[in-house]
């Protein structure tokens, strides 16, 4: 029994690895870093790396000299045009980044015009907050490009192998920053401690820190945005650290029973929801048949965001989760009221987005087998998250009866 079970979770695994390597292959034409788009190779000649034009001005490339480095939803490949050994024009490629994100983190580019090599090389350039991904990627595009230029122009500066080493030191420097490591910390925390510690004032302050860090300092949240990304394009582990934490959480705990941990402790925007619906004790009561039918209308909107990603209608939807709202110097307007919205709602509600909505948490569920109480294996009593729930666990409690 225990083992048939194991198989079925492995299989529910893979099927859900299946509908991610799809969607991110119909979206953004790549998986893991391999591209599947054939049209592209007749554009290949406009894709040099250097292109010397008629007045002795250098344009530079980075599309294959960066092909590794990828912001919020890909990568994102800039043109540097250098004249006289000066950066002089900054243009930013085609990339499937939110255009609000983008354009907060592109007014990076005024840093570095009018700057020659050497010294766009030595800046320490910080990345624009609330649009920390997309600045990192801009950040390492302009790096590996002037250090690229720096070693095939023909320029009167010297030093290659300092900007070597600026190069690679600007790159661990937001490893090693204040909010990476703390993000790191507090998502280790709700990774391992809820496993040991089933106390409700525990419980509450990691809600709060998973709010307070995760979401508002860091800005980090699993969404489709960053899933299809990450499939399409692959990543760095050693610069999303924590991301990988939240990807083991939602879809490798599982495995050993420990269902819907990252929903129900990890989740910024989930815990927002909790924190709402802790503040007010006296909820609108749902029947069970009204429940069940939000949880069919839930699974069904899933299915026809799916079918606007395979079918190519409307693959942008992906930029309007609520989880961005976070990040509110760059969400859009829609963004945030959705957000706001269904905070509102929690007040009244156990976790309605969670519980109705969430596209993210229904996928993670689909990864999910349930494991019934005689199979052997013991599973959390974490799944309060999106989309279903346990009345013993220390995210619902009291809220349990409120449904």
């Amino acid at each position: 029994m225990k083992s048939f079970f194991r198989t079925k979770q492995l299989l529910s695994l893979f099927i859900c690895l299946v509908i991610v390597s799809s969607l991110a292959i119909v979206k953004h034409g790549e998986l893991l870093g391999h591209s599947f788009r054939s049209e592209q190779k007749p554009q290949a000649a406009n894709n040099d790396t250097l292109r010397i034009l008629g007045n002795g001005t250098a344009v530079i490339n980075t599309s294959a000299l960066a092909s590794d480095i990828t912001g919020y939803g890909g990568k994102v490949p800039l043109n540097i045009v250098i004249k006289n050994g000066v950066v002089e024009d900054i243009v930013a490629l085609k990339n499937d980044e939110t255009k609000e994100f983008f354009d907060n983190a592109s007014v990076l580019f005024e840093k570095w015009k009018g700057r020659t090599i050497d010294e766009a090389m030595n800046m320490k350039v910080d990345a624009v907050t609330g649009a920390t991904f997309s600045s990192k990627a801009i950040i390492g595009n302009m790096q590996r490009g002037l250090l690229y230029a720096k070693n095939n122009l023909q320029t009167d500066e010297s030093g290659k192998g300092n900007s070597s080493w600026v190069s690679s030191e600007n790159s661990g420097s937001s490893l090693f920053s204040l909010r990476n490591i703390t993000g790191i910390c507090v998502v280790l925390m709700a990774a391992i401690l809820p496993l040991f510690v089933k106390n409700r004032r525990y419980h509450f302050c990691q809600l709060i820190l998973n709010v307070i860090v995760l979401g508002f300092w860091c800005g980090t949240c699993l969404s489709y945005s960053s899933l299809l990304g990450f499939a399409a394009h692959g990543m760095e582990i050693s610069g999303n650290i924590i991301a990988t934490v939240m990807l083991i959480t939602a879809f490798i705990y599982p495995l050993f029973g420990k269902m819907s941990h990252y929903c129900t402790h990890v989740c910024p925007y989930g815990s927002l929801q909790q924190i709402a619906g802790r503040s007010m004790k006296r909820k609108i009561k749902m029947s069970p048949q009204t429940t069940k039918r939000l949880d069919k209308l839930r699974k069904l909107i899933w299915a026809l965001l799916m079918i606007c990603i395979w079918g190519g209608v409307w693959s942008e939807w992906t930029d309007y989760e609520p989880f961005s709202a976070f990040i509110f110097r760059s969400a859009s307007w829609i963004v945030i009221a959705t957000a706001l919205l269904f905070i509102a709602l929690s007040f009244v509600i156990t976790r309605p987005y969670c519980r109705f909505v969430c596209p993210m948490g229904t996928l993670i569920k689909l990864s999910q087998t349930s494991i019934p109480p005689h199979s052997g294996i013991c599973p959390s009593h974490s799944s309060a998250s999106c989309p279903s729930e346990s009345k013993s666990s220390p995210a619902s409690g009291s809220q349990a009866s409120a449904r």
